[in-house]
């Protein structure tokens, strides 16, 4: 797969599901896995994870961390004794992601490669959801 036919499935995928549309974006992520390789997969989570670094950004506004001068994000998962490794993989891809960690989100993505295929499927598909939902809160939220 080129880049250009990545990009065009990325951003359809992120579209479909910014519009809800579950099925059609679950369709074209599937087709990224299948027509690519791990590094068009790993592409496409970093172009979610951006998507959910954006929105950390406008949410948190000026008390944003600046990576520049060292500050880091940091994301807490609220549920106690939560065990879901989808969610923990998309909260922590994320906030590697923010942070500009390329070794921790490339070692997490690796780690989601290692795991089964369903948990592999599972954590991609989870980051995306969470990029969506934090997409659309600072879209709707009034408060930024």
């Amino acid at each position: 797969m080129d880049q250009d036919q990545l990009y065009a499935l990325t951003m359809t995928t992120l579209n479909r599901a910014m519009d809800g549309d579950v099925p059609g974006a679950a369709t074209t992520l599937m087709e990224i896995g299948q027509s690519g390789d791990m590094f068009n997969v790993f592409g496409a989570c970093c172009a979610f994870a951006e998507v959910g670094k954006a929105a950390l950004t406008k949410l948190y506004g000026s008390q944003a961390p600046n990576t520049e001068r060292g500050d880091m994000w940091a994301l807490e998962i609220l549920k106690p004794g939560n065990s879901d490794p989808a969610e923990t993989f998309a909260v922590r891809f994320i906030v590697a992601y923010a942070n500009d960690d390329q070794d921790q989100a490339l070692a997490l993505f690796r780690a989601s490669l290692e795991a089964s295929s369903e948990e592999h499927v599972s954590s991609v598909s989870q980051l995306l959801a969470t990029s969506v939902s934090l997409a659309r809160t600072a879209l709707t939220d009034p408060a930024v």
